[in-house]
């Protein structure tokens, strides 16, 4: 049986060389969104893109990774999320933007 809930998703855009205290930016996103006990969260790289340099990233994908444009996509509750948000004012005052919008979150059988 499909279950169908209403969450919400904060997608954080940043370029992967994006650094925060000496480690990449989006790990340290990824690791409070896991201190706080966030439902779930992702980082994807990407092979082209731009920003508000207007500036196109695009080079081979082994220096992308290091280099190119990446997003950090969590869901949770928007509330969870909303919270969550405030706690990254330090790092996206130096990198990034963060879109935060509804989504239907679709399950097929049971959570684990």
């Amino acid at each position: 049986m499909a279950i169908e809930e209403i969450s919400a998703r904060l997608t954080i855009h940043l370029s992967a060389n994006a650094v925060w205290h000496h480690k990449p930016a989006y790990a340290e996103i990824v690791h409070r969104a896991h201190r706080r006990g966030l439902a779930g969260a992702s980082v994807f790289h990407g092979f082209e893109g731009y920003g508000t340099h207007m500036t196109i990233h695009e080079d081979k994908p082994s220096r992308l990774r290091a280099h190119g444009p990446c997003a950090v996509v969590l869901v949770d509750s928007e509330v969870r999320l909303h919270a969550f948000l405030e706690t990254l004012e330090d790092i996206l005052t130096v990198n990034g933007v963060a879109v935060l919008d509804r989504v239907s979150v679709h399950r097929s059988g049971r959570r684990q």
